[in-house]
C-alpha cells in the first residue's frame, strides 16, 4: 500500500468543504475526469464495487447527500460493525482515498474532485490493519466477496494491495479465490505494486492471476498534452507463470484524494489553505487562533506577510494539500481504483458484460505510450470513453 500518513494522527476538528488552496504540484491538481476525457453520461448507477483494503472511513464525499455504503465488513473480526466507519484511525486512511477516488462525488469540493463512478454503490471488506495485511486475510476477504455476490449485486472488486509472496496461480488460494470471483461474474481489478522490476519484487497475487485485470501506473504530469506523459515506476511481469502483467495502466500521481476528517493532517490542511486565501493583515490572528495545529508556524506568527507565505507555500507543497480536505497521493493503489470506475461505467451501459468482456473492451481501446517499453504499459493508457463506447457496441441485441 502507498501513501499512508503518518501514524501520530489522532482524532481532531473535521475540515469543512474547500475550494483548491492552488499551488501544489505542477500548478492546480486535475480531476480525473478531466485528465482522462471521461463523458458524464455514465456515473456507475446501479453498479456495486467491492473494495478490499486495510481499513476504511465513510467520508462525507461517499455518504453525503446519501449513503452509497451498502455493507461493510471486517474478516479479521466479525463482531466489528458498521460503527466503525465513523471512527478514524491509522487503518482508515488507504481504503477511504481508493473507494473515493473511484467512486466520491467530490462533496468536500463542490462535485470537483470526485470519481468516475461517483454513483456507484460499494462495499467495504476490511482485510487488516495499516501495518500488515496478510496473503491468507486477502483471500478471505475475496471468498467474502464470492460468497455475497449475489445479495449485494457486486459486479466489481478493487484490490489495491497485495499478498505476501509469489505463488503460481495454479496452486495459490489466493489467486484461486480471485478465478472463482470472475467466474462468478465479478471482474476483479488489482494494484500491479510500485516497486518496478526488481529482484524480489514481483507482481503479486492476486494481481497475477490471469483473470485478473492488473493496472500500473501513468505519469501524465497533471498535463493533458500526450508527449509529455510517461510511465510510473509501478511493478510489472512476467509474472511466476509467464503472464505479462499489467494489461492497463491508469494515472498514478498527482491524483486528488481525501484527508481523513478528524485527524492532526486535516487540521494543519484546514489550516493551510486558509492561510493561502486570508489578507495579510489576516494571518497573525488565523495562527493566534490556531495554535499549536503547526508548531513551525507558532514560531513563525510574527513574520513579516511576504516570508510567512513563503512558509506556508512551502507546508503545502511538502504536505501534498490540495485544500483543507484533499492532497494529492500516488501509486498504482490508486490507479487500479480508476480502473474499476471506469469498470462501473461500462456496466452502466451495458450490464450485461461479463467480467471476460469487459477485460477485453478496456484493453482493446487502451491506448499505447510510444515511448514506453510494452511489457511496462501493457496495451496501454485506459481509455474511459472507448471503452464505455465499446461496452454499449457489446449490447445485446433486442
Amino acid at each position: 500500500m502507498t501513501d499512508r500518513p503518518p501514524s501520530h494522527d489522532e482524532p481532531g476538528p473535521a475540515p469543512g468543504t474547500d475550494a483548491p488552496a492552488g499551488g501544489p504540484g505542477p500548478g492546480p491538481i486535475l480531476p480525473t475526469p478531466t485528465r482522462l476525457g471521461a463523458k458524464d453520461r455514465f456515473r456507475g448507477r446501479g453498479v456495486t464495487i467491492a473494495f478490499l483494503d486495510a481499513g476504511f472511513y465513510a467520508h462525507p464525499d461517499l455518504v453525503e447527500p446519501s449513503d452509497r455504503i451498502v455493507r461493510y465488513v471486517d474478516v479479521t473480526d466479525p463482531r466489528a460493525g458498521r460503527d466503525r466507519l465513523r471512527s478514524p484511525d491509522e487503518s482508515s486512511w488507504h481504503g477511504m482515498m481508493t473507494s473515493v477516488v473511484a467512486c466520491g462525488n467530490g462533496h468536500l469540493s463542490g462535485g470537483l474532485y470526485r470519481g468516475l463512478a461517483s454513483e456507484a454503490r460499494l462495499v467495504l471488506v476490511k482485510c487488516g490493519t495499516a501495518r500488515r495485511i496478510t496473503h491468507d486475510d486477502l483471500r478471505r476477504g475475496l471468498e467474502w466477496v464470492v460468497r455475497n455476490a449475489g445479495r449485494y449485486g457486486i459486479r466489481i472488486c478493487n484490490v489495491s494491495c497485495g499478498g505476501d509472496y509469489e505463488a503460481s496461480y495454479l496452486a495459490d488460494g489466493l489467486s484461486q479465490a480471485a478465478e472463482r470471483a470472475s467466474r462468478r461474474g465479478i471482474l476483479v481489478v488489482a494494484a500491479a505494486g510500485n516497486l518496478g522490476n526488481h529482484p524480489g519484487h514481483p507482481v503479486l497475487p492476486p494481481a497475477s492471476a490471469p483473470s485478473v485485470l492488473t493496472v500500473g501506473g501513468l505519469d501524465d504530469k497533471n498535463r493533458l498534452a500526450d508527449p509529455s506523459h510517461d510511465i510510473y515506476h509501478g511493478s510489472y511481469g512476467p509474472t511466476v507463470d509467464g503472464l505479462q502483467k499489467p494489461e492497463v495502466i491508469a494515472p498514478a500521481i498527482w491524483l486528488a484524494a481525501p484527508i481523513l476528517p478528524g485527524t492532526p493532517t486535516a487540521g494543519q490542511a484546514t489550516l493551510y489553505a486558509g492561510l493561502a486565501a486570508a489578507r495579510d493583515d489576516e494571518l497573525e490572528s488565523l495562527l493566534s487562533a490556531s495554535a499549536g495545529v503547526d508548531p513551525a508556524l507558532d514560531a513563525a506568527r510574527y513574520l513579516e506577510p511576504p516570508l510567512l507565505r513563503q512558509l506556508v507555500e512551502a507546508k503545502i507543497r511538502d504536505n501534498n494539500v490540495i485544500s483543507g480536505a484533499y492532497k494529492h497521493v500516488d501509486g498504482t493503489s490508486f490507479a487500479a481504483p480508476i480502473v474499476s470506475s471506469v469498470a462501473a461505467k461500462m456496466l452502466e451501459a451495458n450490464p450485461a458484460l461479463t467480467p471476460a468482456q469487459a477485460k477485453l473492451a478496456l484493453v482493446r481501446t487502451a491506448r499505447r505510450l510510444p515511448h514506453v517499453p510494452v511489457d511496462r504499459q501493457g496495451w496501454g493508457v485506459v481509455d474511459p470513453t472507448g471503452a464505455v463506447d465499446e461496452a454499449i457496441r457489446l449490447r445485446p441485441a433486442g
